[in-house]
Parts: C-alpha cells; structure tokens; sequence
C-alpha cells in the first residue's frame, strides 16, 4: 500500500536537499520517479534547488488549477509506463487544497508513493492552506529540524524586508522589488522578535 508522506520544516532545514537525495537514490535503483514543483514557487525556475548546491529537473511545473494526477499519468504516457514508482513534490505549501486531495489520490487510488516536503506555517504563525491538508490526510508526517541563532531549534519562519523583521502582509511574497530575506528562528526569539516589532 502506498503512503502519502509530509515531510516539513522551517527554513533552512535541507527539505529540498533531501529531497534531491531521495530522488537520486530512486533513480540510481532503476525506479521511476517525478518531480512536482508550483509555479508560484520561482527560484531556479525549473529546477528543484537547495541552498547546499545541489539541484534537478522538475517534471511537472504546478499552476493553481492543474489536476496534478492528470498531469502524472500523462507525463507517465509520454514516458512510456503505466505508473510512476515515487512522487516527490517540492514547496508543498503552494499547492491547493484541491491538489493535495490529488495526491491523497494518486497514494491511495494509483498506489504510487507520495513524499510532499514544505513549510507548516507562515511568517505569521498561520497554516498554508497546502500544508493543513497534508497535516489532516498524511499517512507519515516528519519534522526536518535545523536550528536557529540562540543554538535551539527553529520553530517558526520569519521575513525581513530591508533587514526588519515583519510580522503584517500578505502570505505569499516572494519577489516583489523589496530587499525581502526569510529565515528560521525559535518560539522565544520568534515571540521577542515580534514583541520589538
């Protein structure tokens, strides 16, 4: 039986490394594997990057309203096989409601393994819509730790425009003109931070 996999973490916490390595090790056993990526979702364009270096090709460029598992199982044909053996999605939080029921259903329904790696939450605290889907539907949910500037480990994302800390806006921003940088702290530097704020 086939698992949907939530895997997340504050930033800087090597998800799209690792989900570099799993690609890797599919494919170095001779196992079929694609690559989801939203569109929304920018840095290096149509590629999966990590801050470490590494990189690979996106199979499927996510827009909104895409039915991933149409897209799947035509990518599938165009390879020529019926199924693929993994699904690694990157930036998970991007994803739709609707398109995370999509994955349930191709764990569930085509019986292809789904590993989705993302963000639980927001600069603000708040849930990606994407990510409490995954929260409520995963078979397996991991968190992937790193650790922020006081040596506990990061909790929360934060954003920064011109180097302050913001804690208003909209959700989404990811390249808007402003000098914006996001980083991962604790709950107590979160809650001084935005106590200073």
């Amino acid at each position: 039986m086939a698992h949907l996999h939530f895997k997340y973490g504050a930033m800087n916490s090597g998800k799209s490394d690792t989900l570099i390595k799993t690609a890797y090790n599919y494919t170095e056993q001779g196992l079929k594997v694609a690559t989801i990526k939203p569109s929304i979702d920018t840095k290096g364009g149509e590629k999966i990057t990590a801050r470490a270096g590494g990189s690979w090709e996106v199979n499927i460029l996510a827009k909104p309203n895409d039915n991933l598992r149409g897209s799947l199982k035509l990518l599938a044909a165009k390879q020529g096989i019926t199924k693929f053996d993994c699904v690694l999605v990157d930036e998970s939080q991007f994803l739709s409601p609707e398109q995370i029921d999509q994955l349930f259903e191709i764990a569930k329904i085509d019986e292809t393994s789904v590993i989705a790696y993302g963000l639980r939450a927001d600069f603000r605290s708040l849930a990606f819509p994407g990510s409490k889907r995954l929260l409520e539907l995963a078979d397996n949910i991991e968190k992937l730790p790193t650790m922020c500037r006081c040596g506990s480990q990061a909790e929360f994302n934060c954003r920064m425009i011109d180097g302050v800390f913001t804690f208003e806006g909209d959700q989404v921003v990811i390249d808007d003109g402003r000098a914006i940088e996001y980083t991962s702290i604790c709950g107590s530097c979160f809650m001084k931070e935005k106590h200073a704020a």
